[in-house]
C-alpha cells in the first residue's frame, strides 16, 4: 500500500490518500486496490491532451468528410441479390463450423427508463414482458439449434450491475442456454478528475470511478482473458450488439458472410437516417478511411445536405451492430500497438466528491471530467471495413427513454409490426392499423421463428393453428 501511495504522491495525485490515515485497515486496502488499478501515465496524457488541451473536435475536418459507401439491401434499386445469397451461405458455413460468438455490452442501469436494475433485466416484449436478456438468449439458442453448434455468449457488465446480472441468469437457469457457454466480465473504470486533472474522491476511502465507455469493451475482452478463451474454442468471429435493442439480429449469417467475403477486421450495419437530426452517428470517409462522426459533431450543413435523388447525402446511420475479427480486438484491446489505440473522449459532468477537509460536496454545475471510449472509433484502424445496409424494422428499435422516441412503447409496437409482417407473409389474415400494428396483442418467441421464413415453416408445421388473439404466445 505504501508503494502505491508514494507513486501517487510523486505523480502529483497525493490528494487521493489525504484521509488514508483515518481509514480502517480494510478501507485502506480498498482504496489502495482502486488506486493500483489506475494507469497514471495514461491519465497524465489524457489530462494534458483533453482536459487542459484543445481536445478532439470534428468541426475541423468537416470539409474533408465524404459519405461512406455501403452495400445496399438486396431489394434496393441498386441491390445485388446474388451477392447477398453468397454472403448468406458463407456466414452459415462459419456458424456450422462453430467460429462465431455473441457479445453484448450490458454495463448500464435502467435509470432513464425509471427502472431500478440492470438494463438487460428490463421487460420489453408485448405479452410476457420478457427481459432484454431473455430475448437475446432465445435468439442465440435458436441460432445454435439451427446451425448445430452452441454459440458462446460474452456479456460485458460493470461494477454497478455485475453481481445482479449474474444472479438474474442463475435464477432463470440461463434461459435454456448451457451455463458454461455464457461468460460475464466487467468493463474497466476510469477516475473522474477536476479541471486541474486531480483525481476526485467519492468517499474518504473510495475514488470517484466510472465505466470507460462501450469502447472499453475491447480492452475488457483482452484483460479478462475472454479473447484467449475464444481462441481456445476456435472462435474468430464476434457478433457485437448493445443491450438496449430487442429487435437486433444477434446472429446474422448474411452479415457474417459479408465480413468474411471481404476479409474484414470490422464490419458494421447501417440504417438510413429517418431525419437529419436523428441522434445516431453517421458513417463517413476521410482520407480513404471509414469513420463514424457523432450526430452532435456533424455540422448541420452536412446533416441537411441531400443528393440528386432527394435523399440525405450523409444518411448512413450507425446503430451499434458490428462483427469483429478476434485478432483485431486483441490488437486494439491489448494496447501494444501504438498505431492502433482507441482515443478517449471527454465528458463534463456533475460529480459529488469529498474535499480536503472530508466534507462531501454536491455541485450544482458540472465540476468534473470523465473519460470514455467509443467502440466505433475502432473503424479507422480496421483493414477492409465493410458497411452493410439493414432494414430498420427488422434490426433496430432501441429502448432508451421512458416515453416518446425509442421508448418501451415504440419498441413493443415495432415488435408487433414485425410479428404482423411475418404472419401476413405466411398467409395469415390479420387486421392492423395504418402503421402496421396488429389490433391484437400477441408474441412470437425466437424459438418459434426468428425471421419470416422460419416463422412460416413453424406455422405450417402446427397441427392445430390457433387464432391470433390477445395474449397468444407462439413458442
Amino acid at each position: 500500500m505504501e508503494s502505491v501511495r508514494q507513486t501517487f504522491e510523486e505523480k502529483g495525485q497525493g490528494q487521493v490518500f489525504a484521509h488514508f490515515d483515518s481509514l480502517s485497515e480494510d478501507e485502506q486496502k480498498v482504496l489502495a486496490a482502486e488506486a493500483a488499478e489506475i494507469d497514471l501515465e495514461e491519465l497524465d496524457q489524457l489530462v494534458s491532451g483533453l482536459v487542459k488541451g484543445s481536445g478532439s473536435k470534428n468541426e475541423d475536418i468537416a470539409d474533408s468528410l465524404a459519405p461512406a459507401e455501403f452495400i445496399p439491401l438486396p431489394d434496393a434499386e441498386n441491390g445485388n441479390p446474388a451477392l447477398w445469397e453468397e454472403a448468406l451461405k458463407k456466414g452459415e458455413a462459419a456458424l456450422r463450423a462453430g467460429r462465431v460468438a455473441a457479445f453484448t455490452v450490458a454495463g448500464g442501469q435502467g435509470t432513464r427508463l425509471g427502472y431500478d436494475g440492470p438494463k438487460g433485466t428490463f421487460g420489453v416484449t408485448p405479452v410476457l414482458q420478457k427481459s432484454l436478456f431473455q430475448v437475446f438468449a432465445e435468439k442465440i439458442l435458436a441460432s445454435s439449434k439451427i446451425y448445430g453448434k452452441p454459440i458462446p455468449w460474452y456479456i460485458l457488465t460493470s461494477v454497478i450491475n455485475h453481481d445482479e446480472t449474474v444472479a438474474f441468469f442463475e435464477e432463470n437457469d440461463y434461459f435454456g442456454l448451457p451455463s458454461e457457454k455464457v461468460h460475464f466480465f466487467s468493463q474497466g473504470l476510469m477516475p473522474a478528475v477536476d479541471g486541474e486533472g486531480k483525481i476526485l474522491l467519492a468517499e474518504k476511502g473510495r475514488i470517484a470511478l466510472s465505466p470507460d465507455g462501450h469502447g472499453g469493451a475491447l480492452r475488457a475482452l483482452v484483460r479478462s482473458g475472454s479473447i484467449r478463451e475464444m481462441e481456445a474454442d476456435g472462435i474468430d468471429i464476434i457478433s457485437y450488439f448493445q443491450v438496449d435493442n430487442p429487435l437486433v439480429r444477434c446472429i446474422d449469417p448474411a452479415f457474417i458472410g459479408f465480413h468474411l467475403l471481404n476479409h474484414s477486421e470490422l464490419s458494421s450495419k447501417m440504417v438510413p437516417k429517418a431525419y437529419p437530426e436523428e441522434k445516431v452517428g453517421v458513417f463517413c470517409e476521410k482520407d480513404d478511411a471509414a469513420l463514424v462522426v457523432e450526430y452532435s459533431d456533424l455540422p448541420e450543413r452536412l446533416a441537411q445536405e441531400k443528393d440528386d435523388a432527394g435523399n440525405l447525402r450523409f444518411r448512413a446511420g450507425s446503430i451499434a451492430i458490428h462483427v469483429f475479427d478476434r485478432n483485431f480486438i486483441e490488437r486494439l484491446g491489448s494496447g501494444n500497438d501504438e498505431s492502433a489505440r482507441l482515443p478517449f473522449h471527454l465528458a463534463n459532468k456533475k460529480v459529488a466528491y469529498v474535499d480536503s477537509d472530508g466534507n462531501t460536496i454536491n455541485p450544482d454545475e458540472p465540476n468534473a471530467f470523465k473519460f470514455e471510449m467509443f467502440v466505433f472509433d475502432a473503424l479507422p484502424f480496421a483493414k477492409n471495413p465493410v458497411i452493410i445496409e439493414t432494414a430498420r424494422e427488422d434490426d433496430f428499435s432501441p429502448v432508451k427513454n421512458a416515453e416518446g422516441v425509442d421508448s418501451p412503447q415504440t419498441s413493443r409496437d415495432d415488435q408487433l409490426r414485425q410479428y404482423a409482417r411475418w404472419a401476413k407473409a405466411a398467409g395469415i389474415e390479420l387486421d392492423t392499423d395504418d402503421t402496421g400494428v396488429p389490433r391484437v396483442n400477441f408474441e412470437v418467441s425466437p424459438l418459434f421463428g426468428d425471421n419470416a421464413e422460419r416463422f412460416a415453416a413453424s406455422w405450417e408445421a402446427l397441427s392445430h393453428k390457433p387464432a391470433l388473439a390477445d395474449g397468444l404466445v407462439l413458442v
